[in-house]
């Protein structure tokens, strides 16, 4: 994640910085991969440690992301030893293949947050501080919005989606007041939805945490939108079998969903044994993949809390390739 967009321009403030470029284990030779490229925060200091022998490739869906990544990049080199792919991580091998990047990658870098450019850019729709149309698509390519989800998805769709990605009790409740708004005019923006949030959580039963009412609402659509979440465990699943023998894939989470599905992913690569634990010895063959670098998620410093407020809720797991 980074923080911080003044019109088109990102401004580049990228999350645990330090803590994933020594996770990364990176050197001159280097073929490294930024799944979620942004602004290039975490790429251009990834980059800056690259030889002559090294590659760096970017992915993000956001075109906007990819143009400005590719700007930044070009002033720190102008040997290009970078690419710049638009595309969804979840694809990594196939956009790899086709450009014929066929050498094992040594570092693979996952930053799941969104990124503050999108955030903070009032008409993309992510937020519910500001009014905006309701949009929240990283990939503005792709057809389906926030803005069809909460108009034509039926009550028990988005008590689903409220309930399960936005972790929401109120669901239900929301999902039918929303139904219900939605019969006399349709819902066109942000303001309105969390207008219709407000209504629909007792004020008595607000989060006792300070946190906005309409917070996990905004992040359950916002994940159904952009399909975050079911694909993320096959993907890390394929990333890490692009890792060269002593590669690091490291991973940075912003909510317990994620960091779930990242620590369940990188135990069972860590230790596939299927075999009862009654078994003397392994009898499923089933080999290790990784060996874990964190066992315990790795967050966010004070400096740095007080630097980049956003990155309180980061999470950061590394594996290292056998």
């Amino acid at each position: 994640m980074e923080n911080g967009a003044v019109g088109s321009q990102f401004h580049h403030l990228p999350v645990l910085l330090d803590e994933c470029l020594a996770g990364l284990n990176i050197n001159p030779d280097s073929a490294c991969l930024d799944c979620t490229l942004g602004g290039a925060g975490h790429s251009s200091e990834i980059l800056k440690r690259l030889g002559p022998g090294g590659l760096l490739v970017g992915i993000d869906r956001d075109r906007e992301a990819i143009e400005a990544a590719t700007s930044r990049l070009s002033a720190i080199d102008s040997q290009a030893r970078f690419l710049c792919l638009h595309g969804n991580f979840h694809d990594a091998p196939a956009l790899l293949s086709a450009c014929n990047i066929d050498r094992g990658l040594d570092c693979i870098l996952v930053d799941l947050g969104v990124s503050s450019h999108q955030l903070d850019v009032r008409e993309r729709g992510f937020s519910y501080h500001e009014d905006a149309p309701l949009d929240m698509r990283m990939d503005q390519s792709q057809p389906l919005s926030a803005r069809e989800i909460v108009n034509h998805w039926s009550e028990d769709e988005l008590n689903h989606i409220l309930r399960d990605y936005g972790e929401e009790k109120w669901a239900r409740q929301i999902a039918r007041v929303i139904c219900d708004r939605r019969k006399t005019a349709p819902i066109e923006t942000t303001g309105q939805l969390v207008e219709i949030i407000d209504a629909a959580i007792p004020k008595k039963f607000r989060q006792g945490d300070g946190s906005h009412p309409a917070r996990r609402s905004f992040q359950a659509l916002r994940i159904a939108v952009n399909d975050e979440l079911e694909p993320l465990e096959p993907a890390l699943r394929a990333l890490a079998g692009l890792l060269n023998p002593g590669g690091r894939l490291c991973v940075i989470t912003f909510h317990s969903l994620e960091d779930r599905i990242a620590k369940n992913v990188f135990r069972s690569l860590a230790d596939p044994c299927t075999c009862p634990k009654s078994f003397p010895v392994c009898m499923c063959g089933k080999k290790p993949v990784v060996k874990l670098i964190t066992r315990k998620p790795i967050t966010a410093g004070a400096e740095e809390l007080a630097r980049n407020p956003r990155s309180r809720s980061a999470s950061l797991r590394i594996v290292e390739k056998l």
